[in-house]
């Protein structure tokens, strides 16, 4: 997300840039979920289950506000309380 975007608890709707897209919640767990395009690639952004054993869902239930992103199946980055973290190589 980039300044000025907007995502808040009780969002239906994101705003990026010009664009909208929807929020909808996971079947099992109830866990926010948004499909967005970003530079041509399909990115899905979701909200970080608190309850697995991973550090970012200790990061979850200490408070922070997660969200990790995949694409074509793969986790991408994930972001906490703002600050992002992007996997893998960069160009």
């Amino acid at each position: 997300m980039r300044s000025g975007d907007k995502l808040s608890s009780s969002a239906k709707t994101i705003e990026l840039g010009t664009d909208s897209y929807l929020v909808r919640r996971t079947a099992k767990r109830g866990l926010r979920q948004v499909d967005f395009a970003l530079d041509g690639k399909e990115i899905r952004g979701l909200e970080q289950n608190p309850e697995t054993k991973s550090r970012w869902a200790q990061l979850a239930r200490s408070g922070k506000k997660v969200m990790q992103f995949l694409s074509e199946g793969r986790y991408v980055a994930n972001i906490v309380d703002g600050k992002v973290t992007i996997y893998g190589r960069r160009p």
